[in-house]
């Protein structure tokens, strides 16, 4: 074997197990990313006025990333006439804020509709069709089957990247690509327009001759939406060759999920949802991440289904409410999250966004231990960390967890659980959060809102389930309990609280001590705990005994 062959192989070795998820080790890194995002409101960016106001605005709030709609209908007001004014004047204020952006490709679908797409466009429906309910509705989607309108959206795309690599060479504002938003087809499943039937008819007819995604006979709402998706996911896969080609950056596509019991067409059938990752996978395959939109309750669900060994969770938009803390550092602490953002966060009262702005600081903080246990996962090939990192997250349905550790079991609950807040009183109790890191054999750091943790061996844990204690930590009621279990022999260890420290962490991840909590605070070494509403950091050191 010659120098030069080897030299090869040895590149092939190298970068074999990124090849394998489609991912480079020489190009984008999307492990890099740690997105303490907002995204603004549709029309908070379509003034040099109003992106002057708003981005001081967003670094105040403690976000590093701004989440920022590039609107076609802007940028080519007149067809092949371009002004990139809007988009220059992001880039510049982000800088002077110190901010990165990420840029929404507002192209022909943003929310399935082609509301982006400006009137020359919306006019010519012969030149640019729109897509079609089975009983021949035109409805306000341009057609994805149509060559007409891909090279009108690809043309004004391919501008705007060419330009983004002019503005921004080094890549160090912006730093990702969201191609469209939402995509989906509502009223139907699929598209029923002419040139696709066109399609569809011939899928159909090759039934046998070769091996397709989609199910045929009979056609069926779910055959039809995974014939859409295939299509879609075809149509981005170009966008993304384009963007790819020219300006290096991740890129993905986000998606309104399917809930509420609702079926293909009663919500944007097709699109980037998780039921459909394998076909989006297949046939977009530049794109990096697939990414939900969470609006809707059950957050730990859904973000569940998007945290997949090829697809890292990232989530660009999540409502902006008095839970967005707690849910960030969930997303982090569990799923090692590349980034989160609240939606329309620019016009979000105080009383919500100073929770995103309290998470953030305690996650930036974090950021150096967050970072190092993902790269001792992505050495193993995997996105997610293993051991020695978790997410907490709570309500009054679901107020409890288990975690275990070696011989270590962390009762994880919410604070109100804790019977002497009369806030548990309410009807529905406010997230509670944390995100939990092991930092050496029994020594572990609690960041979060709204949780209490307590730390026992596991025989320790499985004989105290016996008893039944009250909020002071004696006996729940005089019933001879104790002199019962008395009886009974004690086995192993126990786990100890040595010391419940608050503290700070500095930019090297080094502790700055804040105070200790001791007597009450840690309920006589029963637990840590922090309060809702209030976020912080806890160094826990153990003991056995």
């Amino acid at each position: 074997m010659n120098k030069v062959n080897k030299i090869v192989l040895l590149l092939l070795l190298f970068c074999l197990p990124s090849l394998a998820n489609g991912k480079s080790w020489f190009g984008r890194d999307v492990s890099r990313l740690f997105i303490l995002g907002g995204e603004l409101s549709n029309s908070a960016a379509t003034s040099v006025a109003d992106i002057d106001e708003v981005m001081p605005r967003m670094a105040a709030l403690g976000l590093n990333t701004v989440l920022v709609p590039a609107y076609w209908d802007l940028i080519e007001p007149v067809e092949g006439q371009y002004d990139f004014t809007l988009i220059d004047r992001v880039i510049d204020r982000a800088r002077e804020n110190h901010l990165q952006v990420v840029f929404l490709w507002f192209g022909v679908w943003k929310n399935s509709m082609s509301c982006y797409a400006p009137l020359w466009f919306k006019q010519d429906t012969k030149r640019f069709p729109r897509a079609m309910t089975r009983n021949g509705k035109p409805l306000e989607i341009a057609s994805a089957f149509s060559e007409e309108v891909f090279q009108a959206d690809c043309k004004v795309f391919t501008k705007l990247v060419e330009h983004l690599a002019a503005k921004d060479p080094q890549k160090e504002t912006v730093i990702m690509l969201q191609i469209e938003n939402e995509i989906g087809m509502l009223e139907d499943a699929r598209d029923h327009s002419p040139l696709a039937e066109k399609v569809y008819n011939k899928r159909q007819g090759s039934k046998g001759k070769e091996q397709v995604a989609t199910s045929v006979y009979p056609e069926t709402l779910e055959s039809d939406e995974q014939f859409m998706a295939e299509h879609y996911a075809r149509y981005v896969e170009r966008l993304a060759q384009v963007a790819r080609r020219i300006y290096d950056v991740p890129l993905y596509v986000n998606a309104a999920m399917n809930s509420r019991g609702r079926k293909p067409g009663e919500y944007p059938s097709a699109g980037p949802l998780a039921h459909l990752a394998p076909i989006w996978k297949k046939y977009a395959p530049t794109v990096d991440l697939l990414a939900p939109d969470i609006y809707d309750t059950g957050f730990k669900s859904w973000a569940s289904q998007y945290a997949l060994p090829d697809n890292p969770l990232f989530i660009p938009e999540s409502r902006c409410c008095e839970n967005s803390g707690v849910r960030a550092l969930y997303a982090f602490g569990q799923f090692d999250a590349l980034g989160f953002s609240p939606f329309a966060i620019d016009q979000s009262p105080a009383q919500d966004t100073q929770h995103v702005t309290a998470a953030y600081r305690l996650i930036l903080q974090m950021k150096s231990y967050i970072l190092k246990a993902r790269q001792q996962a992505w050495k193993k090939g995997s996105w997610q960390t293993e051991n020695g990192q978790w997410g907490v997250l709570f309500d009054k349905e679901d107020r409890e967890e288990i975690i275990n550790d070696g011989d270590l079991v962390m009762t994880c609950r919410h604070f109100f659980t804790l019977p002497w807040d009369a806030r548990a009183q309410a009807k529905q109790w406010a997230e509670g959060g944390a995100i939990i890191h092991k930092m050496a054999p029994d020594e572990y750091l609690i960041a979060g809102s709204g949780v209490v943790v307590e730390f026992n061996t596991k025989s320790e844990k499985q004989q105290e389930e016996q008893k039944v204690l009250g909020e002071d930590g004696f006996a729940d009621q005089g019933n001879g309990q104790a002199s019962a279990l008395q009886n009974q022999r004690w086995k192993g260890k126990r786990m100890g609280i040595g010391y419940v420290d608050q503290v700070e962490i500095d930019e090297r991840g080094q502790l700055k001590f804040i105070r200790r909590d001791n007597g009450d605070q840690d309920h006589q070494g029963r637990h840590a705990r922090i309060s809702v509403g209030e976020y912080k950091i806890l160094h826990v050191k153990l003991y056995k005994y």
